[in-house]
Parts: C-alpha cells; structure tokens; sequence
C-alpha cells in the first residue's frame, strides 16, 4: 500500500471513529498518529512532534491565563456586565454581544486566544441566566472564525496570502484591508446564528459546570437565619472603642444586637491583640436601625450589610464557608456556639444548626450539624481542609463568582493586556507571548504552579498534539497535492468563477481535518499557478482562499477554538455540521461571489 493510500486509509478511519463517538476522543487521535507510523507514512519523531508544537504551548498557555482572570474576579465583573448588558431580550441580546466581542477580539489576537479568554464568562453567563452553555459556545467559537477575517491580524493564514502577493512582487493586503469582507462576513455569522441556532444548536450541558455562586452570601444568610444581618463596623480614630479590650464593650447592652467577633484590620483574622485599634473591625449582629445607631453613636464606619453578595461578609479579603460535621469527627462532642472563635484563631463560627434548626447553647456537636463559618479567603481555603470537617462548596469556587475584581485583579488584566499587545504588533512568537504571560502569572502568585496543571484542558492539548501528524503526513505522502492537481485540471478552464468555488470546496473540506493556517500553505502555490494560468489578478484568488481556510465549521477538530468549546459546551462529534453547514453555504457565497465584487479579476 503506498504513502497516499495509508494515509487516505487512516484518514477515513480517524474521521469515522470520531463521527462514531464511542472511543475517547484522546485515544482516537493518538490512535491515527501511531498508525501512521506503523504504516511508515511518518517518522516516530513526526508522529510525536505535535506535543512540543509551538501551537500546542500557546493553547495551554492560554488555558492558564484564563484560570488566572477567573480566580481573581475578572471573569466575574465581565460576567455581571455582560448580563446586565443582555437587557430584556437576553438570548438574542447575549448573542450578539459575545460574538461581536470575540469578532473583534479575534482580528486582533488569535481566535484561540479570544475564545479561551471568554469561554469562562460566557458559561458563567450562560449558567446565571438559566441558558444552556451549549446554545452559547459553538456561535462563540464560530464568530471567532469570521472575526478572524477582519484584520491582517487575525490569523496566520492572513500573514501567509499577504506574503504571498509581496513575493510574486505585488502589493500586500493592507493591515485593515480583509475587513472589507470581514465585516459582512461578521454580520452574515451573526445573523445565521441568531435565526437558526436556537433549532440547530444541542440543548446539553456538560457536568463539568460549575454552579452558580452569584448570590451565594444572600442565600447562606438565608437559610441560616440571618435575617438581622451581619455587618461589619470600621473603628474609627474617634470611636471611644479604640483601645478598649472587645470584652469591655458595651454592645451587649443592646438587646438588638450581639457582637459576633473583633478583627484585625489589616489582616481581617480574630484580632489577637488585648485591644482594639484604629482600623479594626467589629462584627456585629443585629438590625440595620440599631446597628446604624451603634455607628453613629460610636463614630463606626458602617459598612453594607451582609445580605449581599458583594457586601462585608464578602468582599476581597474575606467570605464565608458552609460545612458539615462527618461521622467520627473530633468536632463531635463538643459544645460550639455563634461568635466563637475557631481553634485555629482564624475563622469565627456564625452559626450553628441541625436539621436546619439552630442549636441551644450548651447542645454538643452531632454528625451532620452544619457550621457557618467566617474568615480571610486564605484561612477558609487552609482550615478548611481539615477531615474533621466537610464543605459544601468550595470558598475558592465561591470566591471566583461571588467576588468580582479580587485581589490580584489588577495584575490579571494587566498581563492580558500585554499579551493582547504582544500578540497584535508579533513583536514576539504567539507562543513566547502565551508562556511568558503564563510565567508572570505564576511568578506574581497570582496562580500556583499546581493551579496552572490544574487549568489545562489536557483533552484539547493532547487532541491538537496527536492530530498535527495527520497533517504533515497529508503534504509529506503527496495526498493533498494530487488532490489538488486534480481540482486545477477540472476547474481551471471554466474560469476564475468556477475555479474559485472548487478552491473554496478543496480548502475548505481540507480544513475540516488540518488546520487552516497548513491548508493555506499547501494551496497558496496552487492558486497562485493558477492565477497566472488564468492571466487573472491573484488577490481575489488568494482573499477567496483565506474565507475558504476560516470555514472550519463541521467537525470539532478543525481548528482549536472548536475543540475549546467542545468540553464545557457538551458538545459530540456530530453537534458541529447542523449548525456549521448553512455558515459553509455563508462562507461560499462570499469567497466565490462577494470577493470577486470587491477584488477584481
């Protein structure tokens, strides 16, 4: 059996294993590599090459950017603002925003880039608004295909069609020029989706989403009981607090209120000093008229009350965590009660209940009381990991949805933006600007090294690795271009009109199982032959062929941004073809049509 007919072989056997959707995707695909070097198509090294690609890095790169703008708030705040953009009509609303953002996103950096900075705040949108993130993902990724049409940036396959025209001696396309059928393009997409996505598009969710921790602190406060509030009062330089020890105040003179704990302002822990100083904090339960007298009164700094999710209870330094007490805990046995303060010296008890009921002092701790704890994020995330008590929802998990813009925000957006910098001027491979990004996230501890493991998708790092071989053993065993020769000999004396279209179906098609910016390499020569066989201008040639490399609509392994939302949509083999086929028919009708009008022969 020749090079080509292995590698159709595999090929056809790779594609129908997929559509099959019984194996993992993983074993697929590294399946077709090792084939291909059993079959002798490609060398053990070409086979294994994919996992150190320079494209390979910068997708995991981008993986841990985007865990490092939802821990510390930002997908959050961006969430919020993109809900309370979506207004009245919300599907079709939210649609348009996140495919205009991700269109414009992608002419600048990368449409993996754009895609992976905005899957957690789509989901996270999706998960709010009671949608499904799969009605979401799939028209993110494929208006990041049209977007990446709008600049000279966009995509690789741009740069490569631009040189080609400098190399043949003519004028390049202008940096803003493929915007003039970039933006129908756009525009096309994005009506497509909005008229027939809501019938084209699975109704699935992954189990991999999260839940909605939005308004987390107001549901705690209210199954606990908390009606009064919890409120937090700054002691202010006047206060006549200042000083005094916290057993001497005279807040429990109050009926109204009680006094939950007294904190250390600039750590916000149990203040572990003998006396209140300016700057610290006092936890108190009550009514909001009597607390508002309280701070008045004794020049306290009344903050929100603690029924919100952005409130005291939750802020950037501290939160709140419900736990359970497991059987054979050393908890059990012991009296616990509102405003104690925890063994560790860092968490103060809340609340207290059994079967939902609150406890009575004195009562000892059963297996399955539940506590309401309050703390620093940091010693909620490190107490918490003790077996003498169970979660039951992650403070970290929390935190990331409840507390917009947290700390370390600030230097989450600021290493985005140099990479979106870095990625737009290409100062700097894309590669060395997502792993330098990634570094500083790290370095500035914004992200541990276990955490940055943790938010790789390894499914699509490992599934654009193994199917790169695919590729080179296209090229490299001749298949590709006898295709394509065949294509020249059919259609290249029926006219440019004719021609363009056979181009648009063999890149196309081709781009359903290479990557785009390959597929582009591989026909560039060809359309270029062509056009001067022809005696017609190339540029309609090759910007006909750049729409034909964006249309990789079928299958989830065309481009990266596919297998990106393929997880967190739910998304199987098959999901992709409803919706992407009218998109392809978009797509034609503007590479073979529309391009001509604007770029003459």
């Amino acid at each position: 059996m020749s090079a080509i007919e292995s590698t159709a072989l595999i090929t056809a056997i790779t594609i129908a294993l997929f559509a099959w959707n019984r194996l993992p995707v993983i074993v697929v695909a590294l399946g077709a590599a090792l084939a291909l070097w059993a079959a002798g198509v490609v060398t053990l090294e070409q086979a294994l090459a994919g996992f150190g690609d320079r494209a390979v890095m910068f997708i995991a790169s981008l993986f841990i950017v985007s865990a490092a703008l939802e821990k510390t708030g930002v997908t959050a705040w961006a969430g919020q603002l993109l809900i309370a953009k979506a207004g009245e009509n919300r599907r079709a609303r939210l649609l348009i925003i996140i495919m205009t953002a991700v269109g414009c996103l992608s002419a600048l950096i990368s449409g993996g880039g754009a895609v992976a900075a905005l899957i957690p705040v789509v989901v996270m949108a999706a998960i709010r608004l009671r949608q499904s993130p799969s009605q979401l993902l799939m028209p993110l990724a494929f208006a990041a295909h049209a977007g990446s049409n709008l600049l000279l940036t966009g995509a690789p396959k741009n740069i490569l069609v631009s040189e080609a025209l400098e190399d043949a001696g003519l004028k390049g396309f202008a940096f803003a020029e493929f915007a003039l059928v970039g933006l129908p393009l756009l525009a096309g997409t994005m009506a497509i989706i909005l008229i027939l996505g809501r019938r084209l598009l699975p109704e699935k969710t992954s189990a991999r989403l999260p839940a909605d921790f939005s308004r987390h602190a107001q549901t705690l406060v209210e199954h606990y009981g908390l009606s009064d509030g919890v409120f937090r009062l700054r002691v202010r330089a006047t206060s006549p607090y200042a000083g005094r020890s916290p057993a001497d105040l005279d807040i429990a003179d109050n009926p109204r209120l009680a006094l939950m704990a007294a904190q250390a302002g600039a750590s916000g822990l149990p203040l572990r000093t003998p006396t209140i100083a300016t700057g610290d904090y006092l936890l108190v339960k009550g009514e909001a008229e009597a607390v508002a007298n309280l701070a008045a009164e004794k020049h306290l700094a009344l903050r929100e009350s603690g029924t919100e999710p952005d409130s005291g209870l939750f802020n950037r330094r501290s939160g709140l965590a419900e736990v359970v007490i497991p059987p054979r805990s050393a908890l059990i046995g012991r009296i616990m009660f509102p405003g104690m303060i925890t063994d560790s010296g860092d968490l103060v008890v809340l609340a207290v209940q059994r079967a939902g009921v609150d406890l009575e002092p004195g009562d000892t701790m059963q297996a399955g009381d539940t506590l309401l704890l309050e703390g620093s994020w940091e010693a909620l995330d490190l107490n918490l990991e003790d077996p003498d008590v169970l979660v039951v929802n992650s403070p970290d998990l929390v935190r990331r949805q409840a507390v917009p813009m947290g700390a370390g925000a600030g230097v989450a957006v600021t290493v985005l933006a140099g990479l979106v910098i870095l990625l737009a001027t290409g100062i700097v491979p894309p590669a060395v600007a997502g792993l330098t990004a990634a570094c500083l996230l790290i370095l500035t501890g914004i992200l541990t090294v276990e955490e940055a493991y943790r938010a790789i998708n390894w499914t699509t790092v490992i599934l654009v690795g193994a199917m790169m071989p695919l590729s080179v053993a296209m090229v490299q065993s001749g298949a590709a271009q006898l295709v394509a020769d065949h294509l020249v000999g059919l259609t290249g004396d029926a006219g440019p009109t004719v021609f363009l279209a056979g181009l648009f179906v063999l890149t196309a098609g081709l781009g359903q199982i290479m990557s785009n910016t390959a597929t582009t390499m591989l026909v560039i020569p060809i359309a270029m032959a062509s056009a001067n066989g022809m005696g017609v201008s190339p540029r309609p040639i090759l910007m006909s062929l750049c729409i034909a490399g964006a249309a990789s609509f079928l299958t989830p392994i065309a481009t990266a941004t596919n297998m990106m939302v393929m997880g967190p949509g739910g998304y199987s083999f098959t999901s992709y073809w409803k919706l992407g086929t009218p998109l392809m028919l978009w797509f034609f009708v503007m590479a073979v049509f529309y391009v001509p009008l604007v770029w003459r022969f």
